[in-house]
């Protein structure tokens, strides 16, 4: 298939490109590199020996995603681009709302025109709030969203279940993401942060290479076994290859089919902390901090859906995430 990727040269995008050519697909990105950089594509480039067309181009411009579309006729999109951090869309609200909602719509117009109906639809665990209980399964209500980043997630997963609604021919993939880390084993692409992290790895790699003081814990009275959240961390290249998974249930004509991509097992704020130590030798000093609002002690995924239906199954463990995020790191310390 040929595939138009939106924010490719992005975290996730560029691992997902790999695993895409990998299976065989060709593939476009279009990113405003906002956020990204455009070394992510030469970098993965040299992973696969390939060649992958770069477009400069926002969501939000219609003329130019049509000439993309014009010159490379896809068969199915993969929905990366959207600004992505918790923090910054509480004090942004509108512009996130404009890139994340506008820039969406933006798309399935421009994909109606040129008659793509497929899209995979990069989402988040953040859609289903404060999770009732663990795991959380597919079958769990979406929540209250607890920063506009999340409600974004929340309506563009709506209105894409919505486009299907009112017109069945398209085909739609919601892949609810839970906490991607690590980076690709040869330490060529990863996760490059602008200015101060705001997930827990990049600040954990930075604080390891001497870029910040220690790392900032927040909350350390939880019920959890060490009173610190636990979460439910992914390596990047399973969940890239979660997305090649995916296209198979759009070959199938799938309608809207929704999936957690996650591993199914919970790890605490000081496990990975110690666990990064011990397999990468590198001290992380901390300190604990209050609990952040929002914040809950235990949320990890059920991913036997994706198992069952797409042959889907996370293989990396806590101990390779942190390798590679380090293996990452030190070889680009300043990132790309």
């Amino acid at each position: 298939m040929k595939i138009l990727v939106t924010g490719g040269a992005g975290y996730i995008g560029s691992h997902t490109i790999v695993e895409l050519i990998k299976a065989g697909h060709s593939v476009i990105i279009t990113d405003n590199l906002c956020n990204s950089h455009k070394n992510a594509v030469a970098r993965v480039e040299q992973i696969t020996g390939t060649s992958v067309p770069l477009y400069a181009a926002d969501i939000r411009d219609s003329a130019a995603l049509s000439r993309v579309l014009d010159e490379h006729p896809a068969d199915a999109c993969i929905h990366f681009a959207g600004l992505k951090s918790v923090g910054e869309s509480n004090s942004h609200p509108c512009e996130y709302y404009d890139n994340n909602i506008s820039g969406t719509l933006n798309l399935i117009s421009v994909l109606r025109a040129h008659n793509v109906k497929n899209i995979i639809f990069s989402s988040s665990a953040t859609v289903y709030g404060i999770p009732e209980k663990s795991p959380v399964t597919e079958d769990c209500p979406k929540g209250i969203c607890t920063n506009p980043y999340g409600w974004t997630k929340w309506m563009a997963e709506q209105i894409l279940t919505d486009l299907h609604n009112a017109d069945p021919s398209w085909n739609i993939v919601l892949l609810r993401y839970f906490n991607p880390i690590g980076a690709h084993p040869s330490g060529l692409i990863g996760e490059n942060p602008n200015g101060i992290p705001n997930n827990l790895m990049p600040y954990i790699t930075q604080v390891a290479v001497g870029k910040r003081e220690c790392l900032h814990i927040f909350g350390n009275d939880y019920d959890t076994p060490d009173g610190t959240g636990v979460r439910d961390y992914i390596h990047v290249v399973d969940l890239a290859r979660g997305h090649v998974k995916a296209l198979e249930a759009i070959k199938r004509n799938c309608g809207v089919a929704l999936y957690n991509l996650g591993t199914g097992k919970g790890c605490s704020v000081l496990e990975l902390v110690k666990t990064f130590e011990a397999v990468n030798h590198v001290h992380i000093p901390y300190v604990i901090e209050p609990r952040r609002a929002g914040d809950v002690a235990v949320c990890y995924s059920d991913p036997g859906k994706a198992e069952r239906e797409l042959g889907w199954k996370a293989e990396y463990g806590i101990e390779e995430m942190c390798r590679d995020s380090w293996n990452w790191q030190k070889n680009n310390p300043q990132g790309y």
